[in-house]
């Protein structure tokens, strides 16, 4: 997806923009979850998701998306075992006991984009799909804690990579966060791998995702012929959890936080 160059810093009124635009998203996730369970298809959550974010007066952003081969086709996207992102809703695709399932949301309230999403456990997965569900959503907080005013780009991807192959598991190198306000996908990228110390310094007002992508097997992806559904390229399980959050003058917000989740 195209990056614009210029890094926006968000005034005190835009950042309410984003929290009430975040909070709607994290909203959207709880409801959802209950309907994760065996036999549900993926149609299903999209068509809970697009009715739910109408009722509350929102937009679903991924809906007509433009892509390279299809306009994205769907409100949601849901990434399930072996698919890191961009999976497309469908009536013939049902959950099963043992899947994981990523779900992707990105409600606009008021030109806004609250941009989040979280691996699901379907039934009772497998000791390594429960550990490298709990071992992403962790990399992602890691990365997270990494962000405050002068540090830089590469810290936060560091900390993830660093964390997430020293259990063993690789980092996804062909998506990485963006930049987030009233455009969907802005500078700056954000990679979830690199080097402390690297890249541009983070400011005040900044706001962007932090979404590791974790593979249990190689960081190699592959993108099948819709050119949106990107799948691991040997197969093998990822997991995915994201946050938009706010670069503040001490430290950092995440905007898309549940009410039942805590912060870092």
């Amino acid at each position: 997806m195209e990056q614009q160059e210029v890094i926006t810093l968000l005034s005190r009124r835009e950042l309410d923009k984003m929290r009430q635009a975040g909070r709607l998203a994290a909203q959207l996730l709880d409801y959802l979850e209950p309907m994760v369970q065996p036999g549900t298809s993926t149609q299903a959550l999209n068509d809970a998701a697009e009715a739910w974010t109408q009722a509350h007066g929102a937009i679903s952003a991924p809906l007509g998306y433009k892509g390279p081969v299809i306009d994205f086709p769907r409100s949601i996207c849901t990434s399930i075992n072996e698919v890191v992102c961009h999976g497309i809703p469908s009536p013939d695709q049902i959950l099963r006991n043992g899947d994981i399932i990523n779900i992707d949301v990105t409600p606009i309230v008021d030109g806004y984009h609250g941009d989040t999403s979280r691996t699901f456990l379907v039934g009772q997965p497998s000791p390594l799909a429960r550990k490298l569900v709990e071992v992403t959503e962790e990399a992602m907080w890691r990365g997270i804690r990494a962000v405050k005013p002068g540090a830089r780009i590469g810290d936060i991807g560091a900390a993830i990579q660093t964390y997430a192959e020293a259990e063993g598991f690789s980092v996804v190198r062909d998506f990485v966060g963006h930049g987030v306000h009233r455009i969907f996908h802005t500078a700056p990228q954000i990679p979830h791998y690199g080097t402390a110390g690297k890249g541009k310094k983070l400011r005040k007002g900044m706001v962007f995702t932090i979404e590791p992508m974790i593979n249990v097997g190689t960081y190699e992806v592959e993108v099948l012929g819709d050119g949106w559904t990107a799948v691991t390229a040997d197969r093998k399980l990822s997991a995915q959890f994201e946050h938009t959050v706010a670069v503040t003058a001490d430290g950092v917000e995440v905007l898309t936080l549940a009410p039942a989740q805590v912060s870092v």
